[in-house]
């Protein structure tokens, strides 16, 4: 149980305290901004900016032949950046492909597992995940002829917020064939607890993948021990590969031998690659899973981003992450409470991720009102205010002036005077 105070000093003894406080010299802190949407999009750092520039250097020194320098770094740049990335998930470098985005991999990965059989057809997904995983899971239905309204096993909350695990084993129908859930909710930050969850899937012969968007670089994840089928993640949030960084995917190394349901012929075996032969020769590892040539630049700035997670350690950044949002909830509880604020996340450290659900019946305006005085963090319907102190780059005085600002924005109601319709992107 953590121990806070209010009033304006013990944040600075906070961060004269913080021992993962010196990476914040490493990102672009836009002064005069308190950032809080590292749950969305991370900021950018330079060993990520460095590192861009070396491949920009390398295409400029080398053209074609780039390819070929640092015994075909960039050639392998999934495999290179998949052995950094394995201590975040738990899992062997050959089991993890850097690749895509997320939705494609999404494609890629349903494709492959997913075999439907007259007794065994549909596919376990809940009603409160973010929606591009159900538009993938929907087209996929489609491209094997039956319809998403009776190949869809859906879970329903019982309360629109937060996901019951012992409603989605009872789901575990002998119809369902393959589960795709999220390990981190993206408007509650709730935690599934996915052991318990794979466990019944496995007992059921069930194909399980979890989707790590917001979980990545936020919480720790064990996938050896949780040996899961598959699974999938972005990188540009939590893991700051900027936007459009490539994604990922991970295949556990007993389905290797399985064929890719999307063949392209970067899946094909590096030594037989360029023979340039007519029938795919498949890399039996999750490099297999790679469709076509690598988009290097988007995965450049992840090598760099990724060099930092690997000083920091993931576990000492997750300690971080439970601490700073812990004095978040707190200062929101003390502070802000007797203004109609909220705390809309489960409270448990073992339950909840890296952001914290600020709800407020007039939350979109406010959310509109923190932009305007420099607070970056993002809007989800119905009432949800979404706010990341990221354990690599936010400081403790960031969060007490967040609170401070909020306090000015609801006693002054200067919301109220900004118009209730929704922008595109908030």
């Amino acid at each position: 149980m953590y121990e806070y105070q209010d009033g304006p000093e013990f944040p600075k003894f906070l961060d004269n305290n913080d021992q993962l406080g010196h990476f914040r010299q490493r990102f672009y802190i836009k002064q005069g901004t308190i950032y809080m949407c590292g749950n969305s999009l991370g900021l950018a750092c330079k060993d990520a900016e460095e590192t861009l520039y070396e491949v920009l250097n390398k295409w400029k020194d080398e053209g074609i032949k780039m390819w070929n320098v640092d015994q075909g770094k960039y050639f392998l740049y999934s495999e290179f950046l998949a052995d950094i990335m394995a201590p975040l998930v738990g899992a062997d470098p050959d089991e993890i492909s850097i690749t895509g985005c997320i939705t494609i991999n999404i494609h890629q990965t349903i494709s492959t597992f997913y075999k439907p059989t007259a007794e065994k057809y549909k596919i376990l997904v809940d009603d409160i995940n973010f929606p591009t995983d159900r538009y993938a899971v929907d087209g996929q239905i489609r491209l094997k002829g039956l319809n998403p309204r009776d190949a869809v096993k859906l879970v329903k909350s019982r309360d629109g917020k937060f996901m019951s695990e012992d409603d989605i084993i009872e789901a575990m129908t002998e119809d369902v064939a393959i589960i795709l859930l999220p390990a981190v909710y993206y408007r509650s930050a709730q935690i599934l607890d996915m052991t318990k969850i794979t466990k019944a899937a496995k007992e059921r012969n069930i194909f399980i993948g979890w989707d790590f968007c917001h979980a990545i670089g936020a919480i720790e994840i064990d996938l050896k021990a949780l040996d899961a089928d598959f699974a999938i993640w972005c990188t540009y949030k939590y893991l700051n590969g900027g936007p459009g960084s490539s994604a990922a995917l991970y295949i556990n190394r007993k389905h290797f031998k399985l064929l890719p349901g999307l063949t392209g012929w970067y899946g094909n075996k590096p030594h037989t690659q360029f023979q340039l032969n007519q029938e795919f020769d498949h890399q039996q590892n999750a490099s297999g899973w790679q469709i076509g040539t690598p988009t290097i630049f988007s995965m450049a700035t992840l090598e760099g981003s990724l060099r930092i997670f690997k000083e920091a350690g993931i576990g000492n950044i997750r300690k971080k992450s439970l601490h700073i949002t812990g004095y978040l909830m707190y200062l929101i509880e003390n502070r802000l409470s007797e203004y109609g604020f909220s705390v809309g996340n489960v409270k448990e450290d073992a339950k909840r991720g890296g952001h914290v659900c600020l709800e407020h019946d007039d939350a979109y305006r406010i959310s509109i009102a923190l932009k305007q005085r420099g607070v970056v963090q993002d809007f989800r319907e119905p009432n949800v205010i979404r706010l990341t102190p990221a354990a690599l780059y936010t400081t403790y005085q960031d969060v007490y002036d967040l609170v401070n600002i909020l306090l000015d924005i609801v006693k002054t109601e200067s919301h109220k005077k900004i118009s209730e319709k929704r922008n595109f992107v908030v």
